[in-house]
């Protein structure tokens, strides 16, 4: 058990949630943050269906890796997590369909989404499948992170509501001149926060300053 849980391992699973998160530092997978932020829970269902598909499709290669030709390496990947977004894709239809409509097309593009396929071609290409298992689980939840951040930013401030429940529109707000903002619904917000949280990480940690 300790040696599932090595420090090593920890590092792992925790450091893309902080101090190497695909959003903030590696900057991957910023389209799907400006497409499905404008409220939090197609954000949460986004974050864990990335977090779910990243963390099972590493293992898949992991298991595999061994016996794929290095000239398809890359097709044998794309195949894998086809066919894992197809999944997901077909549960979220028949149990949340509502957040699947609000998805659109976004949870299709995961297949193309680089925080997968980087996952898949730097770690689990070269890891045994507990690594590869905690690899994608980590970079699932930092990319989940920012999206409820930036989600929770837009739906409250843009709509005054978060997850549906009113929170800031009160008659008594309005009387003292509080409107809601629409411009936080518009995709370029989503980019200006991100920005705002990058800026915020790397003011915070010097040594993720570019020299």
């Amino acid at each position: 058990m300790s040696k599932l849980f090595s420090n090593k391992n920890r590092d792992v699973l925790f450091t893309p949630i902080s101090m190497n998160n695909p959003v903030t530092v590696q900057v991957l997978g910023i389209c799907s943050a400006l497409a499905v932020t404008v409220k939090l829970e197609p954000a949460i269902v986004m974050g864990l269906s990335v977090t779910i598909i990243t963390a099972f499709s590493n293992v898949v290669i992991s298991l595999i890796r061994k016996t794929i030709p290095n000239r398809i390496r890359i097709i044998v990947q794309l195949v894998v997590v086809a066919a894992l977004v197809t999944i997901v894709s077909e549960i979220l239809k028949a149990f949340a369909y509502d957040v699947s409509v609000q998805l659109s097309v976004y949870v299709g593009l995961i297949i193309t989404n680089c925080i997968l396929m980087g996952r898949l071609e730097a770690f689990a290409m070269a890891n045994g499948p507990w690594e590869s298992f905690l690899d994608g689980i980590g970079n699932g939840l930092g990319y989940a992170k920012i999206l409820i951040i930036v989600a929770v930013i837009r739906e409250l401030l843009g709509s005054g509501t978060i997850l549906g429940f009113n929170i800031l529109n009160y008659p008594w707000l309005k009387e003292i001149g509080y409107l809601n903002n629409g411009l936080m619904l518009m995709p370029p917000m989503a980019l200006i926060i991100v920005a705002c949280i990058i800026w915020y990480q790397r003011s915070r940690h010097k040594e993720l300053q570019e020299k």
